[in-house]
């Protein structure tokens, strides 16, 4: 075991090590609070320069607050290295001028502009522009006949398209990707799961993402984090292997019907299973 594959079900795990020169991120005792109250508690981890890191865990253990985080959009303190560099200092719109895209939750498109609109606003640089748009009118095929559609009137997985095409517009170093298939239907989640398995053949993705038949085609490494606290770090394939881990450490039980008729139960195919709201 490396490092980097640290596993210490429900303990706090040591520091993931020390930082690789294959490490786009590195993210070390970082704690965030929201109104008030901590969210993020002493959460350390990297993400390695290419593929996909896969953020998991129950709902509303700190997943999306510590993207938040990392992007400056909440209070924070802690270390946050980019490349290198140390951006936990920085204005939110410095650090993605440094290279990190952002494909928020609820995708946050401008439901009155088209599509087109939408993209065009995205593109920080005119230079890199036209190439980008060819890479993504070849990813999103669907969204260069709707260019002149407004955005709200698209479907939820077409305005996760277009978030997703809005980041990858742009020369990014790393790709921070909240829940891009909550809500979607099967058939979407699959097309949503093939343009990210595209986007990380370019360029590195930190996922989170509750439905784990996408995190066992896409990611490579696995964080889970419990109560604002990282509690395990390691190799995805590890993870999914071992379903009395993956209960243990997201609270996952194979059998157990959703007692909710808005919940689905999402099956990876070793067996784990994760809960997805599906709204």
């Amino acid at each position: 075991m490396s490092a980097h594959d640290t596993a210490v079900d429900g303990q706090r795990p040591a520091d993931d090590g020390p930082s690789s020169a294959d490490d786009v991120l590195e993210v070390r005792h970082l704690s965030a609070r929201i109104a008030g109250q901590t969210v993020v508690e002493d959460v350390s981890f990297t993400v390695p320069a290419r593929g996909v890191t896969a953020v998991l865990g129950r709902n509303g253990v700190g997943k999306t607050s510590t993207l938040r985080a990392i992007l400056g959009l909440v209070e924070r303190q802690g270390e946050i290295v980019l490349g290198g560099t140390r951006i936990d200092g920085e204005r939110t719109d410095r650090i993605v001028r440094r290279g990190i895209g952002y494909v928020p939750e609820d995708r946050e498109v401008f439901a009155g502009l088209t599509v087109a609109e939408n993209l065009r606003l995205a593109e920080r640089d005119a230079r890199v522009g036209a190439a980008r748009r060819e890479l993504v009118a070849g990813l999103f095929p669907d969204l260069v006949q709707r260019a002149g559609q407004r955005a709200g009137t698209l479907s939820g997985g077409q305005q996760q398209m277009v978030s997703l095409a809005r980041a990858l517009l742009n020369d990014n170093r790393l790709l921070l990707v909240d829940e891009p298939t909550k809500g979607l239907a099967p058939r979407l989640v699959a097309e949503v799961a093939d343009a990210l398995a595209e986007a990380a053949e370019r360029v590195p993705i930190l996922l989170v993402e509750q439905n784990l038949e996408v995190v066992d085609r896409l990611a490579e490494r696995v964080v889970v984090i419990d109560a604002g606290r990282v509690v395990h770090t390691g190799p995805a394939r590890d993870l999914l292997d071992d379903p009395a881990r993956v209960q243990r450490l997201l609270g996952v039980h194979a059998e157990t019907a959703a007692d909710d008729p808005g919940e689905t139960i999402t099956r990876a195919p070793a067996g784990p299973t994760t809960e997805e709201v599906t709204g």
